[in-house]
């Protein structure tokens, strides 16, 4: 395909008419100069016609100092995931800032994520640099996605494309599931107007997706489309066949051209990283495990920054590969708010607490999905975010009723320090005296607080459980500096 436009052309033959205009102009001056015969007038003629030969150099440069064009090899193999469209995205930049000639996909895959492969889709559509899709040996399901999307396609022998429509991975190694009509309509339509994009067979495109396409001689109905290498030759899909990425470059007009391989970076493996499902969920349960212990705990310590840190990476992560933005970080923001609100200022559970959890699932579950996303993959995707979060719970729990009793827990743990002038705070050395003696909550025990034991204010620890401003409470134990108290029952039935 010719990348050449008639503003180009134009520009081009604009360029030699200065150059040659610009020439004449300075070697005219400098006959002028040589011809007046004084000393600094030759003087002037050497400088003037210097400046015209290097404009001359300068303006016509390539012409003088040609140098290979420069192809990138971008390999697409195994499954496809949203580790890769990051890794393309930059590739195509990098090839259309360094003008190169070309960039080549090498292509082996059996398929991944539909969301990922419409970003690579969109990316590879986008680009200004002649792009290659290279099929060695396999491009299925999402791989033909990818595949159709480049200018030019090369098949090796044996190869095969198509087999395209969208399923929905069963659990535990369960077979796939088929989707709903509205994805397949969706992903038909992907396909065929990628294809038009390209001036490929858009019905050969909308038979790998869906089975009910018929094309008589070709495809009957039920079945999904998928081409070995000489029947994607005899039907148009694909322009030539080779066996090498050296016969790719050769018959593409690039055999001296200088290859680069690309390779992912740091950054992009730790995106791939941090995307995967496992990973994902696990800084979902331990972002939501250290936000939950820090709201039932006074100050701010190891579990607000865990929380914090693992949802920052969880975003980052996500938006890198565009599926997480500010709408979905807003979206967990107001959730958490909310639930802040209902546990300091509202008594008991409510209207706030309910769109808080809304809102938390919302943010995060949007974040796990992007295009072309089947209503089952939204569904797994919600699952995972509820059984994150239930762990959580669950994890705060425990972490809240037996962290206070390990000899690092209360140091994790930033308790609140009593007002400046309160009266009668406790000392080390006597606290054995609280052993069980009866007092009142003063503040909320998240575990830690205070309450008022016999007229003195005191630093004290629930024992696991939220108790709230005004219940009476009993000093169950005394653990080192740590003044343990628990609901006082026998008060609190009498009253």
């Amino acid at each position: 395909m010719n990348d050449e436009t008639p503003t180009d052309h134009f520009n081009d033959r604009t360029k030699g008419f200065l150059m040659r205009a610009w020439s004449c102009i300075f070697f005219a001056y400098a006959r002028r100069f040589f011809v007046a015969g004084n000393c600094f007038s030759k003087w002037a003629g050497r400088l003037f016609a210097g400046i015209g030969l290097f404009t001359t150099l300068l303006l016509n440069g390539p012409s003088f100092a040609q140098t290979s064009p420069v192809v990138y090899v971008v390999p697409i193999e195994g499954i496809i995931d949203l580790g890769l469209a990051p890794f393309v995205q930059r590739v195509l930049g990098e090839a259309s800032d360094a003008g190169a000639a070309a960039v080549i996909l090498e292509i082996n895959t059996f398929g991944g994520r539909v969301d990922a492969a419409v970003l690579i889709r969109d990316a590879l559509l986008n680009t200004r640099v002649k792009t290659v899709a290279f099929v060695n040996k396999r491009a299925i399901s999402a791989g033909a996605l990818i595949t159709l999307s480049a200018e030019k396609i090369v098949m090796a022998d044996g190869g095969t494309i198509g087999a395209a429509t969208p399923v929905q991975m069963g659990q535990s190694g369960a077979p796939a599931q088929p989707v709903e009509e509205k994805t397949v309509s969706y992903m038909r339509k992907e396909f065929r107007a990628t294809a038009e994009s390209r001036k490929r067979p858009p019905l050969l495109a909308e038979a790998m997706v869906d089975a009910d396409v018929v094309i008589p001689g070709i495809i009957e109905k039920g079945k999904l489309l998928t081409l070995t290498t000489e029947e994607a030759l005899k039907h148009k899909l694909v322009d030539f066949s080779a066996n090498s990425l050296e016969k790719v470059l050769k018959q593409s007009g690039l055999a001296k051209a200088e290859v680069r391989r690309a390779t992912a970076n740091w950054a992009e493996n730790v995106v791939r990283f941090l995307t995967h499902p496992i990973v994902s969920s696990l800084l979902i349960t331990i972002g939501m495990l250290g936000i939950i212990v820090e709201i039932r705990t006074p100050g701010f310590g190891v579990p607000g920054l865990l929380g914090i840190a693992s949802l920052s990476l969880f975003f980052w992560g996500h938006s890198l590969v565009h599926l997480a933005g500010w709408e979905e970080l807003l979206l967990v923001g107001a959730g958490i708010a909310l639930l802040v609100a209902e546990i300091f200022i509202t008594p008991g559970f409510g209207v706030a607490g309910a769109l808080g959890i809304v809102a938390l699932l919302s943010g995060l579950g949007l974040s796990l999905f992007g295009a072309g996303a089947t209503g089952e993959f939204v569904l797994g995707a919600v699952s995972r975010v509820v059984f994150s979060l239930l762990l959580a719970i669950i994890g705060s729990l425990v972490m809240l009723r037996f962290l206070t009793r390990l000899p690092f827990g209360r140091r994790l743990i930033l308790e609140t320090e009593l007002l400046a002038g309160a009266e009668g705070s406790s000392a080390p050395e006597s606290d054995r005296r609280w052993l069980g003696k009866s007092g009142t909550a003063r503040s909320p025990l998240r575990p830690s607080g205070n309450a008022e034991i016999e007229g003195d204010l005191v630093d004290v620890v629930s024992d696991g459980e939220f108790i709230e401003p005004g219940v009476p409470v009993v000093v169950a134990r005394v653990d080192g500096n740590r003044i343990v108290v628990r609901r006082d029952r026998t008060l609190t039935e009498r009253s």
